[in-house]
């Protein structure tokens, strides 16, 4: 292959899965990684991907934090699939979790009014979801309020937390990486999301096709310490497959 025809190859794998792997580009192209990583580079000197420790994405795989204002705005449709799937691992009578993040204040507000529940959150604006939810028991941790989350943080709401045995969390993140795991763009948040992880039996992430490849500032834990993703159908099937060689049920609405 010239480097032109490598340069095409390149960009079209990552086109098609949103991801590309230097050891596997390599293997495909029959030449050394040395070359690929010296391919990726001009690549990424032309604005055309981004490097991230033997590998590349197509866009930068860092995420900034920005308002929940801004981000409901976002991906709307798929975040409002991935919470009425989400509504089928319910079960009436049950005490759950439920994070910080506008898909699952979708999957909040989409709980019907007549379903019985008991809601532990630290996220405000899932509590006023649920509010006139009359057979829903609601128990708001307290604690250092981030506003641009709407959701309470520190010390206080993971004491709290201590206090309660939930059977699942339904969690939303802001990125999820095969090499980092899962991540949210501020540490004490990802603190206390990986305290909620280990409280509970099971738990459900909700999170749209953009965040794979992506990661955040605070790591909340790895791949394996959770049970199942819904996600929608524009997740890359790269990620698909290496999700569920890991144990992890993929749910695609």
């Amino acid at each position: 292959m010239t480097i032109a025809e490598r340069h095409k190859y390149i960009l079209e794998e990552l086109d098609r899965a949103g991801f590309v792997s230097v050891s596997e580009l390599a293997k495909n192209m029959e030449v050394t990684m040395v070359t690929i990583r010296k391919d990726l580079k001009i690549l990424e000197d032309k604005g055309l991907l981004f490097r991230s420790h033997g590998s590349a994405t197509p866009v930068s795989p860092y995420v900034s934090d920005r308002s929940v204002q801004v981000k409901k705005l976002e991906q709307v449709a798929e975040k409002t699939r991935i919470a009425q799937k989400a509504l089928e691992y319910l079960e009436e009578h049950e005490a759950i979790l439920i994070g910080s993040g506008t898909t699952v204040v979708a999957f909040a507000q989409a709980i019907p009014r007549n379903f019985k529940l008991t809601v532990l959150t630290a996220a405000m604006n899932v509590t006023l979801a649920l509010i006139d939810n009359i057979e829903v028991e609601l128990v708001q941790l307290g604690g250092v309020v981030r506003k641009s989350s709407s959701s309470a943080v520190g010390h206080y709401a993971e004491e709290m937390l201590k206090n309660f045995a939930c059977s699942k969390l339904f969690l939303s993140v802001d990125g999820i990486s095969l090499e980092h795991g899962l991540t949210t763009s501020n540490m004490m948040e990802a603190h206390l999301n990986s305290k909620m992880i280990r409280s509970v039996q099971k738990t459900i992430v909700l999170a749209d096709s953009r965040k794979f490849g992506r990661k955040g500032f605070g790591k909340i834990c790895e791949l394996e310490d959770i049970d199942m993703i819904i996600t929608d159908a524009e997740i890359p099937e790269m990620y698909r497959q290496k999700l569920e060689e890991k144990g992890i049920e993929v749910v695609v609405v």
